[in-house]
């Protein structure tokens, strides 16, 4: 699903989520490169799924837009700040740690240029994937950078 971003699809999003009972609301990003490779975080082996590359990604705190809350987990994971949101990727579910029904919304997203530094609060280490460092991420993260792969192509 290529979707633009606005208010209405924002809105749709959360009430499709609360009619499948989701109590906790993620997002993620797919933040691409000029050389069209994509950012992935590595969680630490203590944490929860400890080990596992991922996007930037956070929880929607109360009275946050997704978009908000998308900008706000990517300056605070990296240190990187989001200019622009692109498209809607898709969800995935999952359950989180405390159990909670959990819905990551995913999107694209624009920084202010490839060349910041990242600097790294949650994880131990970030990488610049390109299709081959895939089979990092887990099977949904695959499937929305597929998703992302078919919408650039």
């Amino acid at each position: 699903m290529n979707t633009p971003v606005d208010a209405a699809l924002l809105g749709d999003l959360i009430s499709a989520a609360d009619a499948d009972n989701i109590t906790k609301h993620v997002v993620g990003a797919v933040i691409p490169n000029a050389e069209g490779r994509v950012l992935l975080l590595h969680r630490t082996a203590d944490d929860y799924l400890g080990g596992l590359w991922e996007l930037p990604s956070g929880g929607v705190d109360a009275g946050e837009t997704l978009t908000e809350a998308l900008g706000r987990e990517v300056a605070e994971e990296t240190g990187l700040t989001v200019t622009a949101f692109g498209t809607y990727l898709g969800h995935f579910d999952y359950l989180s740690k405390s159990g909670k029904k959990t819905r990551q919304f995913n999107f694209t997203a624009t920084i202010t240029h490839d060349s910041e530094t990242i600097t790294l609060t949650e994880h131990d280490a970030y990488l610049w994937a390109d299709r081959t460092n895939h089979e990092r991420v887990s099977r949904a993260v695959e499937s929305i950078l597929a998703t992302w792969h078919e919408q650039t192509v």
